[in-house]
């Protein structure tokens, strides 16, 4: 009996010990997929340094612009151009970056572009030793067309590479990165200043060289499938892709540039009255301090981007649930100006968060709506937008403080109350986004 019940239990051993054995992957197919793990974060990290690039290049020179006009002798709204003219030149050259990375490759725009953001960055700071506002401008606007081929066509590139829960991953870390890159620079470029205050600009093509580097040897391009498309028939294309999907893109556009208008916008608000009595808060700890509501929105990005996996349905509970986020938020700082900064910087973060939910979905989306063909343009389309947000908010909320500071909150909440209506009216995907 007891010799009967150990051969049962042998053949039971043995037939796990089989099933086991057939459901198993072989060893060689561990490794591969181990190797193609390790081989795909090093490609995240890749694609994650070129909107790190472009932030630190732009956001890293703010909290010089003070000693700027000092130095150089000019006035506030001249110093404000080293931002602004950087901005709306690659806003503007977005586009045609965007319809050359289709025709060519991705890789193919971003290389030279990283070569001539970095390049013109070593001009500005001769500009600056040489005390020559006329170079530093003409060389922000060189550096606003090389970055017009950076972030924009990484995010195609990244939609290229992956597919699913891997293309929303991806897209969250750049994301995340670029949120990561505006709390670091006002920090990185307060401590470079302690050196000399124009250290900033010779510090950056450092970080560009770096990028450069990884964008040529960690990004393996996948080979183009068709021939690229003369410029007429890609522009019908483009179009027929806006008559089709417009309603929800240009929605879509709209609420990625508005979030950036805000969140630019806001810093700049916190920025100003961090350093106005009763507080008096500036340098490295004023850094500190505008740190937190950007903080927020990198986790959160990072976050969201992992976890939507395409699925149209989370996504749009996530965007709603962001812009209510934003519309509380803001709204409630009308209430709380003049108050309590303490309550101020929280509600400001949690409106940063509400981006931060946002900002990967409208992301993930506007890659997946279109064929690889079309797609460079498409994202170039919205990063230029987004572009122009970033580029409008700080003089206009200038504009509104100059007014009242109740003033600049009643229009953010306001506009954002709108965005919410329109995306939950007219962005409704369900189901796995392809």
């Amino acid at each position: 009996m007891q010799k009967t019940k150990n051969r049962k239990l042998n053949i039971t051993f043995e037939s796990d010990m089989e099933t086991e054995a057939a459901t198993a992957p072989p060893p060689n197919q561990k490794d591969k997929k181990s190797s193609k793990s390790k081989g795909q974060i090093w490609e995240f990290i890749a694609i994650a340094t070129v909107p790190l690039v472009l932030v630190l290049g732009n956001s890293m020179l703010v909290p010089i612009l003070p000693e700027m006009q000092d130095k150089l002798g000019i006035s506030k709204f001249q110093s404000s151009l080293v931002i602004t003219l950087f901005s709306v030149t690659a806003g503007l050259v977005i586009p045609i970056s965007g319809y050359l990375s289709d025709r060519f490759s991705r890789k193919a725009i971003m290389i030279p572009s990283l070569i001539i953001y970095g390049a013109a960055g070593v001009l500005a700071g001769f500009g600056a030793v040489w005390n020559s506002y006329t170079i530093i401008i003409i060389a922000r606007a060189i550096q606003g067309l090389g970055a017009a081929g950076t972030a924009p066509i990484a995010m195609a590139l990244a939609g290229d590479l992956y597919k699913g829960g891997t293309e929303s991953k991806a897209l969250g870390l750049t994301e995340a990165s670029n949120g990561m890159g505006k709390v670091l620079s006002p920090i990185i470029g307060t401590l470079f200043a302690l050196i000399v205050w124009y250290a900033a600009f010779f510090a950056f093509p450092v970080f560009c060289l770096i990028s450069l580097l990884a964008v040529m040897f960690l990004l393996k391009e996948p080979k183009k499938e068709q021939q690229a498309q003369k410029l007429k028939p890609y522009l019908k294309s483009i179009g027929a892709i806006l008559k089709q999907k417009g309603r929800w893109l240009i929605t879509a556009f709209f609420a990625g540039s508005l979030a950036l208008f805000v969140l630019f916008g806001v810093l700049f608000f916190l920025s100003n009255i961090l350093e106005e009595e009763p507080y008096k808060i500036d340098g490295v700890k004023k850094g500190l301090v505008l740190a937190i509501p950007l903080l927020g929105m990198v986790v959160t990005s990072y976050t969201t981007g992992a976890m939507i996996k395409k699925n149209g349905t989370l996504m749009r509970w996530l965007m709603n649930i962001g812009l209510t986020l934003m519309t509380i938020a803001l709204g409630a700082c009308i209430f709380i100006l003049e108050k309590n900064l303490y309550f101020l910087i929280g509600l400001l973060t949690i409106s940063s968060i509400g981006t931060g939910l946002l900002l990967p979905c409208l992301n993930t989306m506007i890659t997946g709506s279109v064929e690889r063909q079309q797609r460079g343009m498409i994202t170039s389309i919205y990063s230029s937008l987004r572009f122009l947000g970033v580029a409008f908010g700080p003089p206009l909320f200038s504009w509104m403080m100059d007014i009242s500071r109740q003033i600049v909150f009643i229009t953010v909440a306001s506009l954002s109350l709108l965005t919410l209506g329109l995306v939950f009216f007219l962005i409704k995907p369900k189901g796995q986004i392809n």
